[in-house]
């Protein structure tokens, strides 16, 4: 069974591939940013060899990827070290478990604040959007989860860069825009939220004025419901300068529009179109496989505590 040292942390899953590499360097900033330990893990999954006369085979196969995740956390801690003040070396700790790679991490996601980890990892296709380690734990974990692509080196050129949130009123989407808020607090950066509120495409006209009524009277009202969503959060976070916009469209081509100018985006795992017991709402699923920066998705956990308490 998983150990239970990684309590409070931000966990981050390690296994050597470049968008691993990615999501370590900035699990460890954003750690950093939160005040709260930092736990790598690399999970060795359960070796399976054909049937044979190999009475050798599996010990020595076990010792080789025993050695190669003592390696891969090695290089992984000297990376978070380096991404980090040096005071921080005490709160960055390794670990490496041997059982299947998705329920383990989605075990250690119980007791952790977030679980990060890269769109792919070695196994992966290499045109596949998102691996299956990530998929997994995107649709099954009990805490917020954050992907990180290591595609695009713009978000290191752009620390100032927005904070970009998802709202549309759903439980989950309350939890984003805590953490969006939070993370924008943190960073020093603005938050843009966003409000779609159709879900047929966009409703485009060639000025207001040409709009039907009951469209603007729609709109009103919706920009009006999303100020008084984000009023609490603007009270508990003053510092962060939020830009409010509010589209009659589809969310998901919107936030990633908005997404190449921001340095993080934030979903709800499933929102207001959802049923009960979906795991993944098609706005996160397309957001978190076409994204080409950090995305959270906010998942809600068992008895956890809230961002920044």
């Amino acid at each position: 069974m998983p150990s239970r040292s990684e309590h409070h942390a931000i966990v981050a899953a390690v296994d050597g591939s470049p968008s691993s590499t990615a999501a370590v360097e900035w699990a460890a900033q954003d750690a950093e940013l939160r005040h709260l330990p930092l736990h790598l893990v690399h999970v060795v999954p359960p070796a399976v060899v054909p049937a044979g006369p190999w009475p050798q085979a599996p010990v020595e196969l076990l010792e080789a990827l025993d050695a190669e995740g003592s390696q891969i956390l090695h290089d992984a801690q000297t990376l978070a070290l380096q991404a980090t003040s040096p005071s921080r070396a005490a709160n960055v700790t390794t670990e490496m478990l041997h059982s299947p790679i998705v329920p383990t991490l989605i075990d250690l996601s119980q007791d952790a604040t977030m679980v990060v980890l890269g769109c792919r990892g070695t196994g992966t296709v290499e045109t596949a959007l998102l691996g299956s380690v990530s998929s997994g734990l995107v649709h099954y974990a009990h805490c917020p989860v954050a992907v990180i692509h290591d595609e695009d080196p713009l978000v290191a050129r752009s620390p100032k860069a927005p904070v970009l949130v998802g709202i549309d009123g759903s439980p989950t989407s309350e939890l984003a825009t805590e953490i969006a808020f939070d993370e924008a607090s943190r960073r020093r950066a603005r938050l843009v939220a966003l409000h779609a509120w159709s879900d047929m495409g966009p409703l485009e006209f060639p000025s207001i004025n040409w709009a039907p009524i009951e469209w603007r009277n729609i709109k009103e009202r919706e920009t009006e419901v999303l100020t008084e969503r984000l009023c609490g959060w603007q009270e508990r976070y003053p510092d962060v300068v939020v830009e409010k916009i509010v589209v009659a469209d589809r969310p998901a081509p919107r936030l990633l529009e908005h997404a190449h100018s921001a340095q993080l985006v934030v979903v709800g795992s499933h929102g207001r179109g959802g049923f009960p017991g979906m795991l993944l709402g098609s706005v996160s699923r397309t957001v978190v496989n076409s994204a080409r920066i950090p995305v959270i998705v906010a998942r809600l956990s068992r008895g956890a505590t809230l961002p920044g308490s």
